[in-house]
């Protein structure tokens, strides 16, 4: 029986719940009699504190820690110029791929005594060993004879939490934010260290605490005294802090008559600032900017370029090494160009006059986090400057935390992504891990889904989307299937049936989405403002924040030409990249819209024409949701009932809204296309005028 205690979510996936076989806990046992440390730091106390938390709850019994060796069969964690001064164990050639906060772990013998060695060259690179090793149990897997060496391919792995200084939180939808400003540092909730642990156990080792629409009083000292106390729970962990700064802060909290970056008293209260800051957070990680965006002040108010801004604040955070994350989201109403053109026509003739601790944050995609779209046309096209990967966990246009969609497949899609800026096999992922342009600094981020809810993240599957950020920032070459069979293990149990079903669902949850949502290379066409639910009516306001921008639905046909006979977004890729997206007949599918406006007749390769197909996906996205219910209700008694219920009055509210965007949209389409929906499907049982009339209010995450 897989039955467990009833679960609110809140362990995440580390649960460490006694293992159903019990063969397989006296095998364990067997191989585990004591821990064995040398030197303690917080972080190895920490680290200590989790192996014993872990193998008490998934053994069931309580494994001996000591500083000298009495037993056969015990597992040692220690550094590596340790085990060979302690225990002559010889400086194998592999130790050498370890690095900073990589790890080994291997079975070996001392004094004819069996053991496994968790080693590392660091602190850190011990705690993740030892999550490893946990996760080894977790999942059930075979330890008799190991060795695993591991280690981040990328730098800086960061969470960006969006939330602001009243503990709201923009584009959040799991409750408020986790950090209670006004009783910090008197009051540390006890969420803050189960943060940190959830986040070193997937290798994420930095997180922005504060919204990148930022507040400027971020920075007076009662808020950096509050940060530092966060920055103290963290820091055993690995984790360091970054802030969002506003780039108007001088002016704002200083009263300076202006935030000009060349003005000499605007540098010198950035770095006297930026000293400040350091003496509360010694390991301070860096600031993030959004600047010159979406109204945001920034170095262009004087003038001046990203550049200019970017590399001021670097200036003042060099001597403690500190770097800037500068945001490349921009666009402005006032440029007649296509949006999605214009973060890499600013940014791509500045390539190579950053400063040395600078990086440059690019979204996924040319837009705004949609459903689908293709890779950022900057990554690859700036061999001078590292870039940071920006992913948004946090399902702002998927279905927010009512929707049960799985994200790794849509991270993996950009990662995979060849961008054949030298040649082919220029995978965006070879952009970001730095190996691609021999780049030092390398980084990636994720718009955090996390919030006060008790489950962190509203739906429970939701907490997946973390985990697999997580996974991917330490290696973005693990696959999608790969990081879902872990943690449907380690958050829910091992049943192989349970597994294989629970896996389906969650592999097809992306597509099923796209198809109900946004199909066939549509984008942007989400309710205003609150991006709930369906508005491809929007027409009204800044031009590029409506939908009839973006898919431009006429009475010949529907998509955003892209290609050389139109805005020519195409032409930002290299020349193979171009050359596919370029020609209607050679253009993937699921992107056809995003760069062609094409004809309500056009024949597909399913011999469907467009609006045959249109109707095709939005009617299957909602048959597959129903299908992920009979699937899900095929689960109930495997694990406990209170995230059985949750999960799926979830998905029924899923299957509810999945029918919204289908019928608005087609209705919507049909005034253009004027053709019928195939007589094969039901028909909307509403009209165009009482979709178009929906209002939805108090919608969280604004």
């Amino acid at each position: 029986m897989y039955i467990v205690k009833q679960e609110d979510g809140y362990r995440l996936w580390m649960r460490y719940d006694l293992i159903s076989n019990p063969s397989l806990i006296e095998n364990y046992k067997s191989l585990i009699n004591e821990i064995i440390f040398n030197k303690q730091s917080d972080t190895i106390k920490v680290a200590l504190e989790e192996m014993q938390r872990g193998l008490n709850g998934l053994l069931g019994a309580t494994i001996n820690i000591s500083n000298e060796i009495s037993k056969d069969n015990f597992i040692i964690i220690d550094k590596v110029n340790n085990l060979r001064n302690t225990y002559s164990i010889n400086h194998d050639i592999k130790f050498r791929y370890l690095g900073s906060n990589g790890y080994r772990i291997f079975s070996s013998s001392i004094n004819k005594k069996k053991c496994i060695i968790i080693t590392a060259n660091d602190d850190i690179g011990l705690l993740y060993g030892v999550f490893c090793f946990l996760r080894l149990i977790q999942t059930e897997q075979n330890i008799i004879s190991l060795d695993i060496i591991d280690n981040p391919k990328i730098k800086l792995r960061i969470l960006n939490h969006w939330d602001n200084l009243d503990r709201t939180v923009e584009r959040g939808y799991a409750g408020s934010s986790l950090w209670e400003w006004k009783k910090l540092p008197g009051m540390i909730s006890p969420r803050y260290k189960d943060y940190a642990r959830a986040n070193a156990s997937i290798g994420i080792n930095g997180a922005v605490l504060n919204n990148v629409n930022s507040n400027a009083l971020i920075l007076i000292k009662k808020y950096l005294i509050r940060v530092a106390s966060l920055a103290d729970i963290f820091r055993p962990y690995g984790i360091k802090v970054y802030l969002s700064v506003r780039f108007s802060a001088p002016i704002e909290i200083a009263n300076l008559d202006t935030a000009d970056p060349y003005d000499d008293k605007v540098k010198e209260w950035w770095i006297n600032k930026t000293d400040e800051i350091y003496s509360y957070i010694p390991d301070f990680g860096g600031f993030l900017v959004k600047a010159s965006s979406e109204g945001q002040p920034g170095p262009q108010d004087y003038g001046r370029s990203h550049a200019d801004g970017a590399n001021m604040l670097a200036d003042a955070l060099l001597p403690h090494n500190g770097v800037v994350i500068w945001r490349a989201f921009v666009y402005d109403n006032d440029v007649p160009e296509d949006r999605a053109k214009q973060a890499y026509n600013e940014f791509k003739p500045l390539d190579g006059k950053f400063g040395k601790n600078v990086l440059i944050q690019v979204k996924n995609g040319p837009i705004d986090f949609q459903p689908r779209e293709p890779f950022h046309p900057m990554f690859g096209a700036m061999p001078k400057t590292p870039l940071v990967m920006e992913f948004q966990i946090t399902q702002e246009y998927l279905g927010f935390s009512t929707h049960l969609v799985y994200l790794a497949p849509l991270f993996k899609e950009c990662l995979d992504s060849d961008t054949y800026a030298k040649g082919k096999g220029s995978y965006v992922s070879k952009v970001i891990d730095g190996s691609l342009h021999d780049q030092k600094i390398t980084g990636i981020s994720g718009v955090t889904n996390i919030g006060s809810d008790r489950n962190w993240c509203g739906h429970h599957f939701a907490q997946s989307n973390w985990y697999a950020f997580g996974r991917l920032s330490w290696n973005p070459y693990l696959s999608s299937d790969e990081i879902a069979t872990e943690w449907i293990k380690m958050t829910f149990n091992n049943n192989k049936d349970f597994i294989k079903s629970v896996k389906l669902m969650m592999m097809e949850s992306r597509e099923i989405t796209v198809n109900y949502m946004t199909p066939l290379g549509l984008h942007h066409i989400m309710g205003w403002d609150h991006h709930f639910g369906p508005g491809p009516w929007i027409n009204k306001g800044r031009t590029d924040w409506t939908s009839v921008y973006y898919h431009r639905a006429d009475l010949n046909g529907i998509g955003f030409d892209r290609s050389s006979s139109g805005s020519n977004a195409s032409g930002q890729y290299s020349p193979q990249v171009r050359d596919k997206f370029d020609n209607i007949d050679l253009c993937p599918e699921n992107l056809l819209l995003w760069f062609h406006h094409v004809p309500w007749h056009y024949k597909m390769k399913s011999g469907r024409t467009l609006w045959e197909e249109l109707c095709y996906k939005y009617y299957k996205g909602v048959q597959s949701v129903n299908l992920m219910i009979e699937i899900w209700k095929e689960q109930k008694g495997l694990i406990d009932n209170k995230r059985f219920k949750h999960v799926k009055a979830l998905l029924k509210i899923q299957e509810k809204e999945a029918k919204l965007w289908r019928d608005a949209c087609l209705l919507y389409f049909q005034t253009f296309s004027k053709k019928p929906i195939p007589s094969k499907y039901e028909k909307p049982k509403k009209t165009l005028k009482y979709y178009m009339n929906l209002r939805f209010k108090n919608v969280p995450g604004i």
